[in-house]
């Protein structure tokens, strides 16, 4: 059946399947209806995309491009819109932005960020080679070189990378190699295979190659990824570092609450200020901005009684809280233990557009709603990690964790590479929504990249302790307030993937991308050449 069939026959399956397709992609990072993801179904809905697309340049050679690039960016603009719907939560319901701008605005930024998957899906198709493997190549390379524009260009907003899909999958396994991005490259790989099943002749022989190789392939992924979670096997690369045992505290105070004098500011002062104060673990860790106000806005002696609580004894806290005078502040943690002269210090590096600063020319849209925003300023990368029983914990502040290259600029030294990664956030501007899922498997995927424990201290949830593996081994129920106790155990040694990306960040996935793309349109221009090159006597 080609495209233009399936046009004639009405809007389904020809110009409404991207959309569907895309709505599929979503839902394969966290299933709305128990938040898990499904890798299966991004393979599938990637796979119907690029049938798809091979379907328009069979059907229309010379306008392909443009009906493909509409394809490929109504796939995009459906999974962000799927991914990120609760952006809609944070302007409306704690903003106070009115319902049409705040559903218009999620849709225009993820339309926006989809322009670099349509362009991927024009380039495809105008570019790809009739081969199955140098096409499967070459849509993996735009694929990926689209994804980490997203991750990139104007401080980069990767939610929803359809690497993250597979956690739990066959793929699971090559994260500790190539990453989240380069787990998603092999996933467009296997897409394009999936697309050419339904046009081979199950009649010739030849024909059961392609399944019975995707078959082998992602039977190997699923066996070593299986002995991977479950430690079949010693890890060549990391190495016990000892247990620690923490107590994470989830204050659930409501975002609407959060900084309003005698109502979320007292509930969170009191509650947290007691729970610093009374809890035994050896390391005690509260969310961000925990302490919802400025250490001069305390009341008289508050940050002095956590100090002096954690200056002697076996105890140690790191506690969130805003900081700065004036006009210059930061979003951080502080760190008290035992025989420090001065309390640790973490500032967020990777600063949020329009919470966290506002871009230039946007001032307009943040004043329409009333969430209290400011310019802070950024701590930079590979700060030092706060050293507590042998452990060396490496903290990242809400979205942080979405950038793993960012993460593994801690890794550059190995002697002081980190043996705990910690997340702490508040979510609580997106309500009891997808984005904890989501939000939990982005820590997943930190702690399968690098082999160490992700540690999350959340205001209303996920908190949770995720081991070196990516299995979460405890977690508080969501939008309660409580205190989660566990031991973690800390890693030593670097996976291939730290070592490279401390190095060079995500520029081999770059040259490995553009390479292939060079490649093929060099055979293709050598391929020109021969069609018009005149016979020889």
């Amino acid at each position: 059946m080609n495209t233009a069939s399936l046009d004639r026959r009405g809007p389904w399956p020809g110009r409404l399947l991207p959309w569907v397709a895309g709505l599929a992609q979503a839902a394969s990072i966290a299933w709305p209806w128990n938040g898990q993801p499904l890798w299966w179904l991004q393979l599938i809905s990637l796979g119907l995309l690029v049938w798809r697309l091979d379907q328009l340049r069979a059907g229309h050679p010379s306008g392909a491009w443009r009906r493909a690039g509409y394809a490929a960016w109504a796939f995009g603009t459906a999974w962000l819109c799927g991914a990120t719907w609760w952006l809609y939560v944070s302007m409306h319901t704690y903003g106070g932005l009115a319902a049409p701008l705040a559903a218009l605005a999620t849709f225009l930024l993820s339309a926006a960020l989809s322009l670099y998957y349509g362009l991927a899906g024009a380039l495809y198709v105008q570019w790809a080679p009739r081969q199955l493997l140098p096409s499967a190549l070459l849509f993996a390379a735009l694929w990926t070189m689209a994804e980490l524009l997203r991750n990139s260009l104007f401080t980069g907003f990767p939610w929803g990378a359809g690497g993250y899909a597979h956690v739990d999958g066959p793929l699971m396994v090559f994260a500790r190699s190539v990453g989240v991005y380069g787990i998603g490259a092999l996933a467009a790989v296997v897409a394009v295979m999936l697309a050419r099943v339904p046009g081979l002749d199950p009649r010739r022989v030849r024909s059961w190659t392609l399944p019975a190789a995707l078959a082998a392939f992602l039977l190997y992924g699923g066996t070593a990824s299986q002995c991977l979670r479950t430690d079949c096997k010693p890890s060549p690369d990391a190495a016990s570092a000892g247990r620690v045992d923490v107590a994470l505290l989830q204050g659930n105070i409501p975002q609407d609450e959060k900084f309003i004098p005698g109502g979320g500011i007292a509930v969170a002062l009191r509650w947290y200020g007691e729970q610093l104060m009374a809890n035994r673990a050896p390391l005690v860790i509260t969310p961000e901005t925990a302490l919802p106000l400025l250490p001069a806005q305390l009341p008289p002696g508050y940050l002095d009684a956590i100090v002096q609580r954690y200056a002697t004894g076996s105890q140690a806290a790191i506690v969130g809280v805003p900081l700065g005078s004036g006009r210059e502040y930061t979003n951080s943690v502080l760190g008290f233990a035992p025989g420090r002269s001065q309390p640790y210090r973490y500032d967020k590096a990777h600063l949020v557009p329009f919470g966290e600063f506002v871009p230039s020319m946007f001032r307009w849209f943040t004043n329409l709603m009333n969430i209290p925003l400011g310019d802070f300023r950024s701590g930079g990368l590979a700060q030092a990690s706060f050293e507590w029983q042998g452990q060396r914990l490496a903290p990242n502040i809400c979205y942080e964790d979405l950038f793993g290259d960012e993460i593994g600029a801690n890794f550059r030294d190995e002697a002081h590479a980190p043996t705990v990664l910690l997340n702490v956030s508040n979510i609580a501007w997106f309500g009891d929504t997808i984005a904890i899922d989501q939000h939990r498997a982005i820590s997943r995927m930190r702690a399968i990249e690098f082999e160490r424990p992700m540690v999350r201290a959340t205001n209303t949830g996920a908190t949770a302790v995720i081991d070196h593996r990516g299995r979460v081994t405890h977690e508080l129920p969501r939008m309660t307030r409580g205190v989660l106790t566990a031991q973690v155990e800390g890693r030593n040694g670097l996976t291939p993937y730290a070592r490279w990306v401390s190095k060079y960040g995500l520029w081999p996935l770059w040259v490995g991308a553009l390479s292939i793309v060079a490649a093929t349109l060099a055979g293709r221009m050598r391929a020109r050449r021969l069609r018009v090159a005149p016979p020889q006597d």
